[in-house]
């Protein structure tokens, strides 16, 4: 099962006999919500609906870079919000077929602006469009008719079909939350104005959208920043912020796992009594869609050392960081936390980080499968949990609870 797809098997196979293991083909899925969604427009060429919002920046040719105005042809109002509404599927929790579906059926209109100048897309309401909070009725002209070809992407949202726009045109006032709206022209420093906004209750995905259509920060020096910088940007800046407070609170009393999982995603959180220091373990089952070559689970390791410095930096884990430190946080309590996330071959299609971010985010917020007074006890319940016996093994051999077990070591060895 861990072989890579040979083409001679998707031939035979057709997306119907499902040869190769996956529960369903994405080719075939992919493309039928884009017919679909390309079929809806009219001419071919004039596109009618609403951003939900939805606008990506893209980073190539900087500082020409891409951006993407995605609009669900022939939807407008609330109904348009659902096709890009993180904040909404982690309470409606769609499968990965209705996610895709949703997706591919936003079309995106493509334009190049200069990156150095984000004011023009402000006097155009398009950067404005972007932090709404409700949908904002748009029409777009496109060069030509766009071809589906639905593009995959570890970060962001995956993006349906697309073609140059000629013309962009926002139809109705977008509203901005009004704290958003008053920052917009104040000269401060973008990271004072993320925690202002975030402590003011607006979510990291809107404070994405302002920080990427260069709405924040200092005026004379604001660029549109691409998306998926701007997502890793926000959720360091948040997690950074609530962690330096998180360090003076007392710490949990005893040994808690979380366990949960969402999209073929599986996740077990081990919170322990001590400084916060943090490790995740990620283990990629063969067929998922970055591991069709391998034979057997591919294991990826980050570590969070008690400086807040992360070995390497990982935007998935920063998703992750975010979702702990909250709960942390919240609690007034500091502790080290071992994450364990496993890939199955059920996330045949990656649809960004902000799974990672929300499935977190939602076990921490029940209560724990199980609680204990020493650490091994908590590792064999996650090796318990696990899918597979390489993450089973992998969680036992955690790097921060080896730090753990040594300095305990050492300890005894000191008073005797």
């Amino acid at each position: 099962m861990g072989r890579r797809i040979p083409p001679q098997l998707c031939t035979r196979c057709k997306g119907y006999k499902k040869l190769c293991g996956l529960p369903v083909c994405p080719i075939l899925e992919k493309f039928r919500f884009q017919a679909e969604a390309v079929a809806r427009i009219r001419g071919g060429r004039e596109i009618e609906g609403s951003t939900p919002p939805s606008i990506v920046v893209g980073e190539a040719g900087y500082p020409r870079v891409p951006l993407l105005y995605n609009i669900p042809p022939g939807v407008r109002g609330e109904e348009a919000q659902l096709y890009d509404a993180p904040d909404l599927w982690r309470e409606k929790l769609p499968s990965l077929r209705e996610l895709l579906q949703l997706r591919s059926s936003l079309v995106s209109t493509i334009t190049r602006v200069d990156a150095r100048a984000p004011w023009r897309l402000y006097e155009k309401e398009i950067s404005i469009a972007a932090v709404s909070e409700r949908p904002v009725d748009s029409r777009a002209m496109l060069s030509k008719p766009p071809l589906p070809g639905l593009r995959f992407d570890g970060m962001l949202a995956p993006q349906g079909p697309s073609a140059p726009a000629e013309k962009i045109e926002v139809e109705e006032s977008p509203r901005p939350p009004r704290k958003l709206e008053k920052l917009v022209w104040d000269d401060a420093r973008s990271t004072d104005a993320i925690i202002e906004l975030y402590r003011s209750g607006i979510d990291v995905y809107l404070l994405t959208r302002a920080l990427s259509l260069g709405l924040l920060g200092r005026i004379r020096s604001r660029r549109l920043v691409p998306t998926r910088w701007a997502i890793t940007a926000v959720d360091q800046t948040i997690s950074n912020n609530l962690l330096h407070a998180v360090r003076s609170y007392d710490t949990i009393g005893q040994v808690e796992v979380y366990h949960g999982g969402y999209l073929g995603n599986y996740f077990t959180v081990i919170l322990v009594p001590g400084s916060y220091e943090a490790e995740m373990i990620e283990v990629w089952h063969p067929l998922t869609p970055w591991t069709q070559a391998a034979r057997s689970p591919v294991v990826y390791r980050i570590v969070e050392h008690p400086s807040l410095r992360m070995e390497p930096l990982d935007g998935g884990y920063i998703a992750a960081r975010l979702a702990v430190a909250e709960h942390l946080y919240r609690r007034r309590r500091q502790a080290k936390a071992i994450i364990l996330r496993e890939i199955t071959r059920d996330y045949y299609a990656p649809i960004g980080n902000w799974h990672i971010r929300e499935t977190v985010r939602r076990i921490l917020a029940s209560k724990p499968v199980a609680v204990y007074s020493d650490l091994g006890h908590a590792l064999e319940e996650a090796a318990r949990l696990a899918k597979s016996l390489e993450a089973a093994e992998e969680v036992r051999r955690s790097k921060l609870a080896g730090k753990l077990r040594s300095s305990a070591a050492l300890d005894a060895f000191l008073k005797k």
